[in-house]
């Protein structure tokens, strides 16, 4: 019996599916009934003669075929797509949906405050802003593009440098009238500090200067927060020193709520080379959102604030 032509949505649900494992996440990301997905699934694996899913009570897997099926199929649907974003081009403006992810302090700091001025720019783009400390998966996710904070970026992803991160050490300047003075970074053993809850920030900060080798300097504090915004707010209100990026303290050290202190060191917890990128999911073609999304966000976001 001759086989019908194939569902170019019954393969894009094939792909979605083999992404998720799952016919009732991607049901509700598709605002779809999961027996519709199911149904459209059977009837590919009945025109394709083949098994794509070994299927149990509990967990879902690609068959052998399934996966090599998926290898050929996931790059066409790419260049499909490519293909119709192009085409698109000529004739509109970027339209569509953007997914976004980013922490929560540097999504709030960061990114809410130039909305204004990307959807002034681009009216016809919608935004999803999902801001968040966890590390969400790209595919699993339908993330369009991530802001990620981290010395480097691995993994089957893409990644560009958005900006430089530079810790600080701050303070404000009640606390600084009433507690000893911080000259020297061994002056912190005298201070209780505000410390992030991330293991490698709690317990030593590493001093860098040009004239004497790298100093690790523990520390010790009782009030532990996180995420980053909740212990700005705490050192504006006089309870003790923090280490925190300079994209965040670094208003309120131009307002006077805080003070840089040990200013001719620099300071981290983990690594001196860390950076905010750009970072979207592995894929043969940029969706044009996705494109005028970076350029955006460079352009007000790649400078040191």
């Amino acid at each position: 019996m001759k086989a019908r032509n194939l569902n170019l949505r019954q393969v894009e649900l094939f792909v979605a599916v083999a992404q998720r494992l799952s016919f009732a996440a991607v049901a509700k990301d598709l605002g779809l009934d999961p027996s519709s997905v199911s149904r459209a699934i059977a009837e590919l694996e009945a025109d394709l003669g083949l098994r794509l899913f070994q299927r149990t009570t509990r967990a879902m897997r690609l068959t052998e075929a399934g996966v090599i099926y998926l290898d050929k199929v996931a790059p066409l649907l790419d260049e499909m797509a490519g293909a119709r974003d192009l085409a698109a081009q000529v004739s509109s403006t970027p339209t569509g949906t953007i997914r976004l992810t980013a922490s929560v302090t540097f999504g709030q700091t960061c990114l809410v405050p130039i909305l204004p001025a990307f959807r002034s720019a681009y009216p016809s783009l919608a935004l999803e802003c999902l801001f968040t400390d966890a590390v969400l998966d790209l595919v699993a996710d339908r993330i369009d593009l991530a802001v990620r904070l981290a010395p480097a970026i691995t993994g089957d992803v893409v990644a560009a440098k958005l900006r430089d991160t530079r810790y600080k050490v701050v303070a404000s300047p009640l606390y600084l009238a009433n507690h000893p003075p911080l000259l020297e970074p061994a002056d912190l053993f005298e201070h209780r500090v505000i410390r992030f809850t991330l293991p490698a920030f709690r317990s030593a900060w590493i001093f860098r200067s040009p004239s004497r080798p790298d100093q690790t300097i523990h520390v010790d504090g009782d009030l532990s927060l996180a995420p980053a915004g909740a212990i700005l707010e705490a050192a504006i209100a006089g309870l003790g020193p923090a280490l925190l990026p300079d994209w965040l303290v670094n208003p309120a050290i131009a307002q006077g709520t805080l003070t840089h202190v040990l200013a001719s060191y620099a300071v981290t917890a983990t690594s001196f080379d860390t950076a905010a990128w750009l970072v979207y999911p592995h894929r043969s073609y940029l969706p044009r959102k996705v494109r005028v999304m970076t350029e955006f966000l460079r352009q007000h976001l790649s400078r040191p604030g």
